[in-house]
């Protein structure tokens, strides 16, 4: 389980095949980083697992690259298949019990993809972003709610359709690779759980 407050941006160092998933291997962020072999990282809010620990170039003094090994079902839903050497991931490790909850709960399931359509400076040094999502995906959209935007809890502004909006602040845009987002970028969307699971409860029609 995760919150959707990014730790920071780790640094992919290798992406290679294996069958048909990938193994990856990226470089924590720099300052305190504590991972063992086994735990869960939310990797551009997908969760995934440890499968090791290797000396890297890429890695700060002191600190071991993460081995990940990617399914087929992960390449099929994010956007991990364009995963490249250089570029950056944001990162998150597993919410322990008694941490604060200052995001919202993010299980690290990934329900598909969102395109960037559109960045405006919003005047006090943040950005306004507008999404568009994959077809289906619009009915968690509601004004107000949360959702998960690689691995980042926001908050859905003006709804219309498979498109929304978030104001992101500076802050945000400091700690996580929204600064760098272009138009047209694919990133992993997790709807809110709760909405999900009253879904599902609810009879049809």
């Amino acid at each position: 389980m995760f919150t959707g407050i990014v730790e920071g941006v780790g640094v992919v160092s290798s992406v290679s095949r294996a069958g048909e998933g990938l193994v990856c291997r990226i470089a924590p962020p720099a300052g305190a980083w504590s991972v063992a072999e086994g735990d869960s990282v939310a990797v551009c809010g997908a969760c995934l697992t440890v499968a090791g620990l290797e000396a890297g170039a890429g890695a700060s003094e002191g600190a071991e690259e993460m081995v990940f090994d990617l399914s087929a079902e992960t390449l099929a839903r994010t956007w991990f298949d364009a995963l490249e050497p250089g570029g950056g991931v944001n990162l998150e490790r597993a919410l322990r019990l008694g941490d604060r909850l200052d995001g919202h709960l993010v299980s690290g399931h990934i329900d598909g993809l969102a395109r960037v359509a559109a960045i405006a400076d919003s005047g006090d040094g943040g950005r306004r972003f507008t999404f568009e999502v994959d077809p289906g995906l619009e009915r968690y959209l509601i004004e107000k709610g949360s959702v998960t935007l690689d691995g980042i809890s926001l908050t859905v502004v003006e709804p219309r359709g498979p498109r929304f909006d978030v104001a992101v602040i500076p802050l945000t845009l400091e700690r996580t690779h929204l600064g760098r987002a272009a138009v047209d970028q694919r990133v992993n969307i997790e709807a809110d759980l709760v909405g999900k699971w009253i879904e599902r409860l609810l009879p049809p029609g």
